[in-house]
């Protein structure tokens, strides 16, 4: 046991109503399970993928070569942040509130972690200091506030390029560029708005692609990272130890062999054909309606609630300390649970997601129960 503390299943009884994972309640789709099923289980996948990592450049438009295959986001963090300590990096910059495994990963190696929960006063820090180069985690939309970066950040970084030359020579031995990670995991399952990540920004960024959320089938531990375009590391290749061409290079070889088991490749091919994807937008349409009615039905029991462009969100109870643990301890009995955001960076508030009207009348009545038992 690692001692992160995630959504989903516990350890405890059984979880009936979920409402703690931000997997996408409506999957998985047939298509996608049928592949699955249909997966040789009997040879070893192609150690290299070359087939997966060509279908998944054209969709993505770009080179192959870009591909890298990954055991899912959290294979990918602990991957990445590895590679980024091997190249002399021992500084982590992680959103606040955000995903746990970023600072767990880097915790793990003995790098110093550095919250932030402004992006663009984490940008204007990172500008003035050339003490030392970081790896630096972005999620678009952020889990779990599931709110996207604003404009305003992208036209800052776009102003001032993320690979910094190092102050000195001997800062370029030993870590010569920030290596940013753009987390994307929730992207498709943006509600509202669209995606405002330019490309050129992408560009230079390693990005996190792991469609299992979307899919509704977290127990396929399947994804890929997206490495930074040629054009943004092509310039580095006379700096010493370039990171991000170097990078590459330790990815590759810390990658243990069949990363991908045979059904996690047939999963990744399924996730790109069309009608996986027009599947997917049917399901935004449904869980947009559920969200708008969840969040009524929480405004009713006088809860504060964030907004969100994704089917999950920050909501405080008026519950709080001791009082709250022991709501969330009487519905966790029920089979229903939430995800206590307190590990996330936020404490005294929940991570809830958008789920079947059943479940929503039933999440609302056994809050009020706790509440008559509380009074």
């Amino acid at each position: 046991m690692n001692g992160i503390e995630h959504g989903g299943p516990d350890g405890g009884h059984d979880v009936v109503l979920d409402f703690s994972t931000n997997a996408n309640p409506l999957g998985p789709p047939d298509a996608v399970l049928a592949a699955v099923g249909r997966a040789n289980r009997q040879r070893y996948p192609d150690p290299a993928y070359a087939n997966l990592r060509a279908q998944l450049a054209a969709w993505h438009g770009v080179d192959s070569q870009r591909v890298l295959p990954t055991a899912g986001t959290s294979e990918a963090v602990r991957r990445l942040t590895l590679a980024a300590f091997l190249q002399g990096h021992r500084t982590v910059w992680v959103p606040r509130p955000g995903y746990s495994d970023y600072a767990f990963a880097a915790l793990a190696l003995g790098m110093a972690v550095r919250d932030y929960d402004d992006a663009e006063t984490m940008l204007a820090e990172m500008g003035t200091d050339t003490r030392q180069s970081a790896l630096v985690w972005l999620c678009e939309p952020n889990n779990p506030t599931g709110q996207s970066l604003p404009a305003s950040f992208w036209a800052a970084f776009m102003g001032a390029p993320p690979q910094t030359p190092p102050a000195t020579p001997t800062a370029a031995r030993g870590a010569s560029r920030h290596i940013w990670a753009l987390d994307r995991a929730y992207e498709p399952l943006r509600l509202s708005g669209h995606d405002a990540v330019p490309k050129a920004a992408a560009n230079q960024m390693w990005q996190c692609l792991s469609p299992n959320k979307a899919l509704g089938m977290t127990g396929v531990r399947a994804g890929y990272l997206l490495a930074p375009s040629r054009a943004a590391w092509e310039p580095l290749r006379q700096a010493p130890f370039g990171a991000v061409s170097s990078c590459h290079q330790s990815l590759l070889q810390l990658a243990p062999s069949w990363v991908l088991s045979a059904e996690g490749v047939a999963f990744l091919g399924a996730w790109i054909e069309p009608e996986v994807q027009d599947w997917l937008a049917r399901c935004r349409t449904t869980l947009s309606l559920w969200a708008q009615q969840q969040r009524h039905a929480l405004n009713g029991l006088d809860w504060l609630q964030e907004p969100a462009t994704v089917p999950f969100w920050l909501a405080r109870p008026p519950e709080q300390g001791l009082v709250l643990a022991q709501h969330l301890a009487h519905l966790r009995q029920q089979g229903i649970k939430l995800r206590d955001a307190t590990s996330l960076g936020k404490p005294g508030w929940v991570r809830i997601s958008a789920q079947a009207p059943e479940a929503r009348r039933a999440l609302v009545s056994a809050w009020q129960r706790a509440a008559k038992v509380r009074a």
